[in-house]
């Protein structure tokens, strides 16, 4: 079959990290070996007038930051590797956790200066449950950092999983001379430079005199003890394990630089996972299957501000998706045909005709879907993994300019759809308030109303802890809540009901005091 052919040159994965720990910069350089771009561009640079492939938005220029996740494909040698570049703020972690279920392995990219952070930490948690195979970057190395065995213990205690060096490097911030590939036992000497790749010096061995006369008696002595101890201390790579998420391949470089890059990316394409089976409700999807089927993991509002036009990114799960074929939408129960499905490169886009498993699609989207809808050949099959978290923040949104309510609305509907904020509707006073996980988030809604839509809006203040959406099997128990409630109750989008409670005392008590009624925390359930 073909088919495998195709499912076994995918790798589909994504690019996670703390903030500027340099995850754009690396998606950059992997897209220049690629052949994708020709100059890589910055996130902030004065130097560099080309702004990076996967930050188009034009928030994230002038931020310096990625709020949204892009998706961009291409091919390297006999690969075919799509490519999730993800936002590393907090603000932004839902679009985060929820890409990570379409991914089938990820690079974590981690500041030789800082180590593990936070956002680190958590991200590495929803790979775990997943288990999902991880590599590790370690970066910035022509920067002063730790020293890498205090890096690599870090990594162990802090990410909890088994690592193992892939490359060592030769000194680092100043000093920084080069990294010696273990995996293919060759030597790459440090040049700084954005837009070339540094020399690789051919060596036997460990042993090779050769290392001597490129970095220094000295130097070479210092990696022999280190490359020794590696040998003694960490039990020799096998793909299994890392394959099977207990192990965590560990490459240094300086992504800036394009340094230490193409190791990674040669080793990643190697032994990397292609599309992996998907978990359903009802069974396990192998990528193998004949009929098509896949997911709404995502979906951008206005990607072409001249039609507003909103795409819904699909991963496929099994099959092949072709083009103008008719397809189920399974919540709907609906069938439609896509006449213009796409392929991406950041912003810019390509129709194609067909689409394999682990490849990223995108359908253009005038309200039908939703994060999480299944499309399939005419099975009943509903994918898993994709809640909406609860928001932590809430304001309300007032209109500004009575002029442009419909603009405003229409804005509002389809910023929603992309799943980063959520809109309720107070049954007490009818106005609509917005929860998100994060301040940033307010910040960027406003800006994109006013500059994709020409809506303006204000922020009003609300005090409210936090919203949980609620149920019961006893439908007095329910009207009895609601009716007690009656100023904290609103509606979602999808019409369902929302306690919105205004401390934790008050949701504590109402817990206590309705035993019948069910308070969910994600809009899973």
């Amino acid at each position: 079959m073909s088919n495998i052919n195709e499912i076994s040159k995918r790798r589909t994965f994504a690019i996670i990290s703390h903030p500027d720990a340099g995850k754009t910069t690396l998606t950059e350089k992997l897209l220049l070996f690629g052949g994708a771009i020709h100059v890589a561009g910055a996130v902030k640079s004065n130097k560099i007038k080309k702004t990076a492939t996967s930050d188009w938005m034009e928030i994230e220029k002038q931020r310096g930051i990625s709020v949204a996740t892009s998706v961009m494909g291409f091919n390297y040698g006999d690969y075919k590797i799509n490519i999730l570049d993800t936002p590393g703020h907090q603000d932004f972690a839902e679009d985060t956790y929820r890409t990570l279920t379409a991914v089938d392995s990820v690079i974590i990219v981690v500041d030789v200066a800082k180590g593990v952070e936070s956002q680190t930490r958590k991200l590495m948690e929803v790979c775990r449950m997943r288990n999902t195979p991880v590599i590790i970057f370690v970066n910035k190395l022509d920067r002063e950092g730790r020293d890498p065995f205090d890096i690599l213990d870090e990594l162990e205690k802090e990410l909890q999983i088994s690592v193992r060096p892939l490359s060592w490097p030769i000194n680092i911030g100043a000093k920084f001379k080069g990294v010696y590939n273990i995996y293919e036992h060759s030597l790459n000497l440090f040049q700084p430079d954005k837009q070339h790749v540094t020399d690789r010096v051919e060596i036997a061995d460990i042993n090779d005199p050769t290392i001597d006369q490129a970095v220094g008696e000295a130097d070479a002595a210092q990696l022999r003890n280190d490359i020794e101890l590696i040998d003694g201390v960490y039990p020799d790579f096998e793909v299994q394990d890392y394959l099977d998420a207990q192990v965590a391949p560990v490459f240094f470089g300086s992504a800036l630089n394009t340094f230490g890059v193409k190791e990674l990316l040669d080793c990643f394409v190697r032994i990397a996972p292609s599309p992996r089976p998907v978990e359903a409700e009802e069974r396990k999807v192998e990528p193998s299957e004949e009929k098509f089927s896949g997911f709404v993991f995502k979906i951008h509002a206005n990607m072409d501000p001249n039609h507003r036009s909103c795409i819904a990114f699909v991963k496929v799960c099994s099959g092949v998706f072709r083009r103008n074929e008719v397809y189920k939408h399974v919540r709907s129960g609906k069938n439609y045909r896509f006449s213009a499905p796409t392929a991406f490169m950041a912003q810019k886009k390509e129709i194609i005709d067909e689409v394999y498993p682990g490849d990223i699609v995108g359908l253009p989207d005038n309200g039908i879907f939703k994060i999480g809808d299944t499309i399939t050949e005419g099975e009943e099959l509903h994918f898993k993994g994709l809640p909406s978290f609860s928001p932590e923040m809430f304001k309300y949104i007032e209109n500004t300019d009575p002029m442009k309510t419909k603009q405003l609305n229409k804005g509002i509907e389809q910023l929603m759809d992309e799943g980063v904020a959520q809109l309720f509707v107070s049954q007490f006073n009818n106005r609509k308030i917005i929860g998100t996980v994060g301040q940033l988030q307010f910040e960027v809604i406003q800006y994109r109303l006013l500059h994709e839509y020409g809506a303006q809006c204000r922020w009003e203040p609300i005090h409210l802890y936090k919203a949980c959406w609620i149920e019961s099997d006893d439908e007095q128990a329910l009207e009895a809540f609601k009716k007690r409630k009656y100023q904290f109750m609103a509606l979602d989008k999808e019409g369902r009901d929302v306690f919105m409670a205004d401390s934790g005392y008050v949701l504590q008590m109402a817990q206590q005091d309705f035993p019948k009624i069910k308070f969910h925390f994600t809009s899973e359930f």
